[in-house]
């Protein structure tokens, strides 16, 4: 015990019980850092929806995505981002390490090269409809992702998606039909739909689901350049 200006003060107590979880912790982060093995965007929303299960409230579900995100930004493929949305929502979810990129062309270059880039929808060009004609390049996340709202940044990659369980599908159309009655027109087929941009001619709808590419249902939905994109999971 020491004494500062005629008072006594009180060193500082180790809380052991404390002190044994956050080593477990450290532990369990530095083996999970170390593991290397590669998990497809599906398996890895599943794995994270099974822990947001598990979370007691909101703030610990926020804690847990940020985790999990600032993992695989660790582990995964490099991020880069595109947009003030994008640049903000990857920061929150990712850290800092994603790397910013001039403009929407530049995300997509550096994801055919490998990288996940994560671009914001309204950039007041449908860079999203160039994705109809690289199909090696699609949709495999969508932020915010909880659900609560439209997302407004597309993470595009390399890699297919598949099914989660909870999901939705981004499709395009140079369909000149206001968005209501392209809604209507996707009802009608089957599918609840909600807009999500329009610009140079093309327009941009969520669908609620997995949806595959080639669904025949899509065959009667209105435009003549059409086609899914690819789909990102909700939490």
């Amino acid at each position: 015990m020491a004494r500062k200006h005629g008072a006594l003060l009180q060193e500082p107590r180790i809380d052991t019980d404390r002190l044994v979880l956050d080593q477990a912790l450290i532990e369990a982060l530095t083996a999970r850092l170390a593991s290397e093995a590669e998990t497809s965007p599906d398996a890895s929303a599943l794995a994270l929806r099974a822990l947001l299960d598990e979370a007691d409230d909101v703030h610990q579900a926020a804690m847990l995505r940020a985790l999990w995100g600032r993992i695989e930004a660790r582990n995964g493929p490099p991020r880069v981002a595109a947009g003030p949305a994008a640049r903000l929502l990857a920061a929150d979810r990712y850290g800092l390490s994603v790397r910013a990129v001039a403009d929407a062309e530049a995300a997509l270059a550096e994801a055919e090269a490998g990288a996940h880039a994560l671009i914001d929808v309204a950039t007041g060009r449908p860079w999203w409809g160039k994705l109809l004609a690289r199909p090696g390049l699609r949709v495999v996340a969508a932020l915010p992702d909880d659900g609560r709202g439209l997302p407004s940044a597309l993470m595009v990659a390399a890699a297919p998606t598949g099914p989660t369980g909870w999901d939705r599908t981004f499709w395009v159309t140079d369909s000149s039909l206001p968005d209501d009655r392209i809604v209507e027109a996707l009802s009608a087929c089957g599918f609840m739909a909600t807009s999500l941009a329009a610009t140079g001619g093309l327009k941009l709808m969520m669908l609620a689901g997995y949806v595959q590419a080639e669904d025949g249902r899509l065959d009667d939905a209105p435009g003549s350049l059409t086609g899914v994109i690819g789909s990102a999971p909700q939490f």
